[in-house]
């Protein structure tokens, strides 16, 4: 028999664990605006305000209802992260602005951006992401393509600078999209599980959604690397601009030599993929200028 969640309150807003935690360290850093608390990471997050200045806290140890592993292994996890948001710094990604022990647990904290996330599976669970009026995802695919083609152009962007430092995107799927509809600007987050290479698939499937994963992210003993995140960035390119796991012309929105460029990002032979991430964007780039 499941355990009957446990409502907690901080600052008029409410949320569930499945256990109670103190949550009163929070008031040092602001006033709570909203709890992220259906995420299965482990991790529940806060939007806090202070002094006019927004910022979002990322916090394991708690017991989340989604969750079900040891809360310290999530502690663990969000840990390791740190040396990510540090190493891979980039005006593209989520400010890291502090870390700390707190509350049999760990608390991190970033800057607060203005954006909504392309995969609120908490609010627009499929089918409602693909057809909700209200859905990120489905307003983001209602932009003028121009639009999509630069934040796909900064994803690509912010990728080579990954390749650059030596590490692998593994986890990125379009929950780990931000954008703000009003400035029209995207920022990554959420990239606790890239990898500094060489990596090697020890748990058969691997961390992250399927419709972005490639078939070496399934199979043990593989190596994880450029390749696979040419894989990962054409199949996000084909969330962005096309028919997401239909990888058919006619659910494309621009154009034949863009789409040709994009067809060989995901191919499932890795051979026959781009060589690196660096690569595959220089292709995008040329093919763009024919496009636009």
């Amino acid at each position: 028999m499941s355990e009957s969640p446990v409502i907690h309150n901080v600052d008029n807003i409410s949320f569930k664990l499945k256990k109670l935690h103190n949550f009163d360290w929070l008031c040092s850093l602001g006033k709570v605006f909203c709890v992220f608390d259906q995420q299965d990471s482990g991790n529940i997050s806060f939007g806090l305000e202070k002094n006019g200045q927004r910022k979002f806290i990322k916090f394991a140890g708690a017991k989340t209802l989604n969750y079900s592993g040891d809360p310290q292994e999530a502690v663990l996890r969000l840990k390791q992260s740190i040396l990510r948001y540090e190493e891979l710094t980039h005006q593209h990604l989520v400010r890291l602005i502090d870390h700390f022990d707190i509350e049999q647990g760990y608390a991190v904290v970033f800057d607060w951006f203005e954006g909504e996330c392309l995969h609120p599976h908490w609010a627009f669970p499929p089918p409602a992401k693909y057809i909700h009026p209200n859905s990120p995802y489905f307003r983001f695919k209602q932009l003028p393509v121009e639009l999509r083609l630069t934040s796909m152009d900064l994803i690509l962007n912010f990728h080579v600078y990954v390749e650059s430092k030596n590490y692998v995107a593994v986890d990125f799927y379009d929950g780990s999209i931000l954008y703000d509809f009003t400035n029209h600007i995207t920022k990554i987050c959420d990239i606790d599980y890239y990898q500094k290479k060489p990596f090697v698939n020890t748990m058969g499937r691997l961390w992250g959604s399927s419709r972005f994963m490639s078939p070496e992210e399934f199979e043990l003993g593989a190596i994880i690397d450029e390749k696979t995140n040419v894989f990962n960035l054409g199949s996000m390119a084909f969330s962005l601009l096309g028919g997401e796991l239909d990888h058919s012309y006619s659910k494309w929105d621009v154009g034949r030599e863009l789409y040709e460029v994009v067809i060989k990002a995901v191919e499932k032979d890795r051979s026959k993929r781009y060589t690196s991430v660096e690569e595959f964007y220089s292709a995008w780039k040329m093919a763009i200028e024919k496009v636009l």
